[in-house]
């Protein structure tokens, strides 16, 4: 199986684990508890939001469904907080990747897995070499598994993308990702089916192409 079919795959079991947590969530309560999981155990619902936005491949598009579906933390509270915590990370990449990459690279582990992070990244991120600044932050704006701000922070760093162009670029990008995500969280499970059918649709065209 090539990894567009099993990307085509994981985008399908998305979609399906998407619509079936809102469901059950609505159903079980389950939204109650774990907030109240939370709040035993001194964590903020804020807090987790903050965090959940920090991870990669989580980010914002992680951070503000949970915030406003889960918490029912009103918008414009949970955005700033996700886009704050987005942006965390963002710096340090920026400015540590390329010395801890040679540093570890001396290391065979180490060096096998920069060595798939860097091919990867290029491979993913054919707009930011050839736009620039303007295709770090379209790259960055598309909320999906394969893009964000950790991805694109790595892609600034592979086209010696300038530090303070790079960080603009990003911040940009976050801002449309999160306007994208917050609209598709307010429509609560149509939102889910909104995406899920993009998410489909863009691992159905990438498939066909990879066929041709």
């Amino acid at each position: 199986m090539n990894y567009r079919k099993f990307f085509l795959i994981l985008l399908t079991i998305f979609f399906v684990l998407s619509l079936f947590t809102i469901l059950y969530c609505e159903e079980s309560g389950l939204k109650e508890k774990i907030v109240h999981s939370l709040s035993k155990k001194g964590i903020h619902p804020g807090i987790a939001v903050l965090l959940i936005s920090m991870l990669p491949i989580f980010e914002l598009r992680g951070g503000i469904p949970v915030g406003i579906n889960l918490f029912n933390i009103s918008w414009y509270i949970v955005v700033p907080i996700a886009i704050v915590g987005n942006m965390i990370p963002v710096i340090p990449i920026l400015l540590l990747l390329g010395p801890l990459s040679r540093l570890l690279s001396k290391i065979k582990f180490f060096r096998v897995f920069f060595d798939w992070l860097f091919k990867r990244t290029r491979s993913r991120s054919a707009v930011v070499e050839r736009y620039k600044s303007i295709g770090l932050m379209l790259f960055v704006a598309i909320p999906l598994p394969v893009t964000g701000a950790w991805t694109g922070s790595v892609a600034a760093f592979l086209f010696n993308i300038r530090l303070h162009n790079a960080i603009i670029s990003i911040l940009f990008g976050v801002f449309i990702a999160s306007v994208i995500v917050t609209t598709l969280s307010l429509l609560g499970i149509w939102g889910a089916v909104i995406a899920g059918i993009a998410l489909m649709t863009l691992g159905i065209l990438s498939l066909r192409r990879s066929v041709r």
